[in-house]
């Protein structure tokens, strides 16, 4: 089983020991490898490289897992790695979707490879009961301890070994205190990776994701450290550049995103898309607190049309959990309506790529939107990166605003910084 790098690829010294590790004399005897650190590092790419040879080199007939936050991220972010080093290498590879595995084969040997996804406390059934040779882990720091818990037990086999890679969290989060903590007494090999460890990325691709970020994002996402966040969500928001007092004459064309409340405020955003720019128009945001009174689903149907005024729009996104409000606004059939993606925190690093690329543009009527930018805050109390919940509600429209566009766009620019590494 060759070992060295792939023909025509150019591998940083790191990365050639995290293709190798595993017949190292320092570290073949180790139970796995844990690779943190920055974004666009290369860890991905390099640790799927050398899973996959490792697995073809030692085992025959064993099944393995490649597990990523949900499916459709492993497909993403994994899948194209393992068809790529299956074509390098020349073994046989056939990718059965319906069965989410994957069986490579080389003459006299053939394992598989089943896909996962850990998005949430429920996953831990779907690998319950299988015994696999290794599993290797991508973005292990959004997933449940749970499920990477039952995944860890279901490797059973000799010479079984454990593969993670992550971008950092905050300092008390559960797998730096469990794994990266005590990496000795789990035989973990940790392996750091910064941006310099990929020689692919040219130095202007680096230094624009370096003014990306600021503060804690900076150090984790950057510099590949472990801390927490605190103070301001949106730092990068300044009046002077997001702030406009005049608009595009046309634009490409209209939707409108809904952040809905009853007790708490509703606050809706009209946007325009124009060269690449989306521009919050105006909005409605009404405060049942500061009014004094609340607002029927028809009352705030009413206040949605006087938003949109006559415009065409392409879709309207609303909170996923406002079934009543999507509900009326079906029933009167003007609008295709979808249910937004309520992602939170990937959300939140796709805005602040947005406004830190100037993507983003607020009208300066949009009073509440604007004052929701300069209060919304980290919880620093949380034992997770989490917003407070106040002064949220312009801010969670505009969320939905962003994570539509990045879906709709396919913009391979959004850093997903939160999600990728």
């Amino acid at each position: 089983m060759p070992t060295e790098k792939p023909a025509g690829y150019d591998f940083s010294d790191k990365q050639k020991r995290l293709l190798r590790w595993w017949i190292e004399p320092a570290s073949c005897g180790l139970d796995g490898v844990i690779c943190d650190g920055a974004v666009r590092s290369g860890k991905t790419t390099v640790m799927t490289y050398s899973f996959i040879m490792w697995a073809m080199a030692g085992f025959n007939g064993v099944s393995f897992a490649v597990c990523g936050k949900t499916i459709s991220s492993a497909r993403r972010n994994i899948l194209e790695h393992i068809m790529r080093i299956c074509e390098i290498m020349r073994f046989g590879v056939r990718y059965r979707r319906s069965e989410n595995r994957i069986d490579i084969s080389l003459p006299g040997r053939k394992n598989s490879f089943y896909l996962f996804g850990g998005k949430d406390e429920g996953s831990a059934s779907l690998i319950q009961g299988m015994t696999l040779g290794g599993v290797l882990f991508d973005e292990t720091v959004l997933m449940p301890r749970s499920f990477v818990e039952q995944a860890v037990a279901r490797c059973s086999l000799p010479n079984a070994k454990l593969w993670f890679n992550c971008n950092p969290s905050n300092s008390g989060h559960w797998f730096k205190r469990e794994w990266i903590d005590k990496a000795d007494e789990k035989r973990m090999l940790i392996m750091h990776f910064t941006m310099q460890d990929n020689p692919s990325l040219s130095s202007s691709v680096k230094r624009r994701y370096e003014r990306l970020y600021s503060g804690a994002f900076y150090e984790r996402f950057i510099l590949g450290k472990w801390c927490d966040v605190t103070g301001l969500i949106y730092p990068m928001f300044k009046p002077d550049k997001h702030i406009v007092t005049s608009l595009p004459g046309r634009f490409e064309k209209y939707v409108v995103s809904c952040d809905y409340g009853t007790v708490n405020p509703s606050s809706f955003g009209l946007w325009g898309l124009c060269s690449g720019v989306w521009y919050r128009i105006s909005e409605y945001y009404y405060d049942s607190r500061r009014e004094g009174s609340s607002r029927t689903d028809e009352e705030h149907y009413k206040g949605l049309e006087s938003l949109i005024d006559g415009r065409q729009i392409d879709h309207i996104l609303v909170d996923p959990s406002a079934a009543s409000f999507i509900t009326c606004i079906q029933r009167y059939g003007s609008y295709r309506v979808r249910k937004a993606d309520n992602d939170v925190l990937g959300g939140i690093s796709r805005v602040g790529d947005m406004l830190s690329t100037g993507r983003l543009k607020i009208s300066a009527g949009c009073t509440d939107c604007i004052r929701e930018f300069g209060l919304y805050r980290w919880d620093d109390g949380a034992a997770a990166d989490k917003p407070l919940k106040e002064n949220d509600h312009a801010m969670d429209d505009v969320r939905y605003l962003v994570n539509d566009a990045a879906k709709q766009s396919g913009d391979s620019f959004f850093v997903l910084a939160l999600e990728r590494g």
